[in-house]
Formats: structure tokens, sequence, C-alpha cells
């Protein structure tokens, strides 16, 4: 996989600022089509234990 850069640092996957997921999955973020990066959303986010 690609390295991908995260600075979501409450997420489990963020070693480094770098995302360490198995898959990334990643959706609109309300609407039926986007336009740009604010109207997606990252949805394999997982909180820090």
């Amino acid at each position: 996989m690609p390295e991908i850069k995260c600075t979501v640092t409450e997420c489990d996957y963020n070693k480094s600022v770098e995302c360490h997921a198995p898959m990334i999955q990643v959706n609109r973020n309300n609407t039926s089509a986007a336009n740009n990066s604010d109207q997606t959303k990252c949805e394999t986010f997982k909180p820090k234990q």
C-alpha cells in the first residue's frame, strides 16, 4: 500500500503521521457527489484505546 499521510493523531492506525490501516475506506460526506475533499470522510478511523 502507498504511504498515506494522516494528521488525525487520535486514530489508532496513525503511527508517526502515517496511516497503517490494513485498508482505507473513504466515502462522501452527506452529499450525492463530491467536488472537493471537504465533501469526503475517512470511514477507517478507529479511536485510540
